[in-house]
């Protein structure tokens, strides 16, 4: 790994290609639009994508190895201060029983790497990684691979996937690696449980959303894996105390809803009493989510004496400088506005996040003086995100227009392996948080040879 890659500008891979591939390609996401977003998650009702992102293959490569690197870096960071996941939960300040199925005297381990996926801007032409999502409860994947494989199938139906393709599928990595962390046998029977109370556009109509995911179980069975779909609310236990989902025992859990904002319910109880019982092997143990805690952040920088050359090359170029938001840091948030962000340690989907230099003085100061008295917060270094050209079909009047936007790549690490990633893409007048709840398109990538 090379901490100093020379990273193509973003846009590069895009704009190499020949003019009458790129014109090819925006016309027939344009003309096809309804089909290659039917049914996938967003709050936008003004604008689709014409085209998804495209990188280079290379700098897609080395992304994923800086990304799996810091992962390790972090869970080192946590390995130098706790032993366990309860010791690790107390100096997160994590409050007791709000990370749901946490087993407190869990060692700290490499197996919960197992899944993981960063948030990844590009700030300067550089990949800028302003937080870390470690858990199996990664949204979005299902999103990312159905929108890029729908295009590349629209693609090479006209022939115009001629140096290009999409990333590998992430949900093929996915059951990969559950398989093997869980070293289960041919045909074991995997419960996918989600939580239908928790706030995700579709969720409220269960039976819809099942049947819209149902293709996963097809996919499944290619890696050997017999998957049932259903909410965790309806998890039973049967007389030996084994997990019940469809109405038949399970070997294993794909657990897909998070530790700390899952509702409570009797299924969750049966999950917990399985976990108890020693009879559910799970995908992943929740003490993963602790590794994606923010404050982690400000270790990695507090330790950068304490590693290699190159990874403390790699933190100072990758890692927005971080420190923990305490009444210690008043007089620089101040002094410093326009250079800072504050976010909750143990958030996500940008909720509680001040942008300081979108805020006026006042706004700001009360702001961080709230997070202070709260407790629980961090103060970032902010990175621009670098603007790059998109194509974009208005809804309304089905005209294509091309605009300058942000937008943010998440790749998906399992098993400690790349495979596809997650475009979070603005649109013409969005803001600087990118996420679902504000908005943004949602595709995966495609790759140039």
């Amino acid at each position: 790994m090379d901490p100093e890659y020379p990273w193509p500008p973003l846009g590069q891979a895009w704009t190499d290609l020949p003019e009458s591939t790129r014109t090819g390609l925006v016309a027939a996401g344009a003309a096809a639009w309804e089909q290659v977003f039917h049914g996938r998650a967003t709050y936008n009702k003004q604008w689709r994508l014409a085209r998804p992102p495209v990188l280079t293959a290379d700098a897609f490569r080395e992304l994923n190895e800086v990304c799996d690197r810091i992962a390790q870096l972090i869970l080192e960071a946590c390995q130098r201060r706790a032993r366990t996941a309860g010791e690790l939960r107390r100096l997160l300040d994590v409050p007791a029983g709000e990370t749901k199925l946490l087993d407190e005297n869990e060692v700290l381990h490499e197996g919960l790497l197992a899944a993981y996926r960063p948030d990844v801007l590009y700030s300067g032409g550089v990949p800028c990684i302003v937080e870390y999502n470690i858990d199996s409860s990664l949204g979005g994947g299902f999103d990312a691979d159905t929108v890029v494989y729908r295009y590349a199938d629209l693609y090479r139906r006209q022939g115009l996937l001629d140096g290009i393709r999409p990333a590998p599928s992430l949900l093929d990595q996915r059951f990969v690696a559950i398989r093997d962390t869980l070293a289960l046998p041919d045909g074991a029977r995997v419960a996918l449980l989600m939580d239908f109370d928790a706030e995700y556009p579709g969720l409220d109509d269960p039976e819809t959303f099942i049947k819209i995911l149902s293709p996963l179980a097809d996919q499944a069975r290619r890696f050997g894996i017999d998957l049932v779909i259903g909410p965790v609310a309806g998890a039973t236990l049967d007389d030996q105390r084994r997990l019940v989902v469809g109405g038949a025992p399970v070997d294993a859990l794909f657990r897909l809803f998070v530790p700390n904002r899952v509702t409570p319910s009797a299924g969750l109880d049966a999950v917990a009493g399985a976990l108890a019982a020693g009879t559910l092997p799970m995908f992943v143990s929740t003490a993963a989510w602790l590794l994606s805690n923010k404050l982690n952040y400000a270790w990695l920088w507090a330790d950068l004496e304490l590693l290699s050359d190159t990874d403390r090359a790699l933190v100072r170029r990758y890692v927005p400088h971080t420190v923990a938001l305490t009444a210690d840091q008043l007089d620089r948030a101040l002094a410093e506005q326009a250079d800072l962000v504050a976010k909750p340690a143990g958030g996500s989907a940008g909720h509680g996040v001040l942008i300081g230099r979108e805020m006026s003085p006042v706004a700001w100061e009360d702001g961080v003086r709230a997070a202070i008295d709260a407790g629980g917060n961090i103060l970032q270094r902010y990175h621009e995100a670098d603007r790059v050209a998109m194509d974009f079909v208005q809804i309304e009047t089905g005209e294509t227009v091309a605009a300058e936007v942000p937008y943010s790549l998440a790749p998906y690490l399992f098993g400690r392996t790349g495979s596809g990633a997650l475009a979070r893409v603005g649109y013409p007048g969005c803001e600087g948080v990118l996420n679902l709840a504000r908005g943004v398109l949602m595709t995966g990538i495609l790759l140039t040879n």
